[in-house]
């Protein structure tokens, strides 16, 4: 396998790996999380997929929707959003479809530190946005970086339903792994992937220590 097929690989593999973590799909792994792996899961099966799937449509499917109605309309180049100008309404939107499915949490009863985690997800994304108009800011690692602040938190608050030592390790191995797709796809340079880490993890963190 000649150095050409190798570079062609990893380039591929980093584009699956960026596209099965697309920050679109990170509030519903961080919800499948808090709903199978902490003291959630004693809940019954079809409440939590209902959770799960309404959660899912709110926080992906309609911004989706938003992305493709922006691009038939040529506001934007494509789903990816790549252009760092023309993310600005693209995250307001998803900031407020956190806050729609943090009150769903909240109307459903959900534990005032699960509701948190949707807040803090809508709090990463505005910082994002802010952040975005002057600095371009990896979003796909201040998402994955956002579900690893969950493990740790549900992991160091008592909340697992098992032990979450391994798991959380290696939910900082992928984060990783998400950072260097970025960085091989020419997305992001380093600091820009360390700050987008830095600031999905404290946001999501923070907001469930302090408001949980």
């Amino acid at each position: 396998m000649n150095k050409y097929t190798v570079n062609k690989l990893i380039a591929v593999l980093a584009d699956v790996l960026s596209t099965a973590l697309s920050p679109l799909l990170m509030p519903t792994y961080g919800v499948f999380i808090a709903l199978w792996v902490s003291v959630l899961c004693l809940l019954p099966y079809g409440v939590r997929v209902s959770v799960l799937l309404m959660c899912m449509g709110i926080t992906c499917i309609l911004p989706l929707i938003f992305l493709s109605v922006l691009r038939h309309f040529k506001l934007i180049k494509d789903l990816h959003v790549n252009l760092r100008e023309q993310r600005l309404f693209p995250y307001l939107f998803a900031a407020l479809c956190y806050l729609v499915a943090a009150f769903y949490l909240f109307y459903r009863h959900s534990p005032q530190w699960f509701v948190m985690f949707m807040m803090g997800s809508a709090v990463t994304v505005l910082v994002l946005a802010l952040i975005n108009l002057k600095w371009k800011i990896s979003a796909h690692t201040a998402g994955i970086s956002g579900v690893v602040a969950l493990i740790y938190q549900i992991h160091v608050q008592g909340l697992s339903a098992f032990d979450l030592l391994w798991p959380l390790c290696f939910s900082i191995i992928v984060a990783g792994l998400v950072g260097s797709s970025r960085m091989i796809l020419r997305r992001h340079d380093l600091w820009q992937v360390l700050a987008g880490a830095v600031v999905g993890f404290l946001c999501v963190s923070l907001t469930m220590r302090f408001f949980g």
